[in-house]
């Protein structure tokens, strides 16, 4: 295992994670997990869809048969995965499916984030595509019935994306 420096994929994405999507409350159920130790920042050096629907399968075995007391959330970081958006999106959509053909103890969901993130409506310059914007290209894997669970017993989850919109372009003085 490599030693933790400032151009660590690992150490970036987590200095994303506290600098961005916590302190902006981007996610405001990251801190906890994140606080906690929950959070598993897990570095692939995959270089093509393959390689990384391989360790995505292998990261969802460990967050599926972990006791969610111990690990609630993986970061999958895909640095050397030099890919665009638009072939980034479409290897996250077989990514889907992939985890929804298997057979794990719980149910997970992926979402994609990557530099060059833009939402289907919006322009490539838009600050609220900042949202899903990372360091790196990574897939975030999350236990489905933890969202549930949020989004059961948190109603204004539902005003997020509207409130991460604004924030993020008033960041940006728009």
């Amino acid at each position: 295992m490599r030693g933790l420096r400032m151009d660590d994929p690992r150490q970036q994405t987590r200095a994303w994670l506290r600098d961005v999507v916590v302190k902006l409350s981007l996610c405001p159920y990251a801190a906890e997990p994140l606080q906690r130790g929950r959070v598993r920042f897990a570095e692939s050096t995959a270089t093509q869809a393959d390689e990384a629907w391989r360790d995505l399968m292998l990261e969802a075995e460990r967050l599926a048969t972990a006791e969610p007391s111990t690990l609630q959330t993986t970061l999958l970081i895909l640095p050397e995965w030099h890919t665009d958006f638009v072939d980034f999106w479409e290897a996250t959509q077989d990514a889907e499916e992939l985890l929804l053909d298997t057979h794990l103890p719980v149910a997970l969901q992926v979402v994609a984030f990557h530099p060059e993130f833009r939402f289907g409506d919006a322009e490539p310059d838009d600050p609220a595509n900042g949202v899903n914007r990372s360091p790196h290209p990574m897939w975030h894997l999350l236990r489905a019935d933890d969202v549930a669970e949020v989004v059961r017993n948190d109603p204004s989850v539902h005003d997020l994306p509207d409130r991460n919109r604004a924030l993020l372009r008033a960041l940006a003085g728009g």
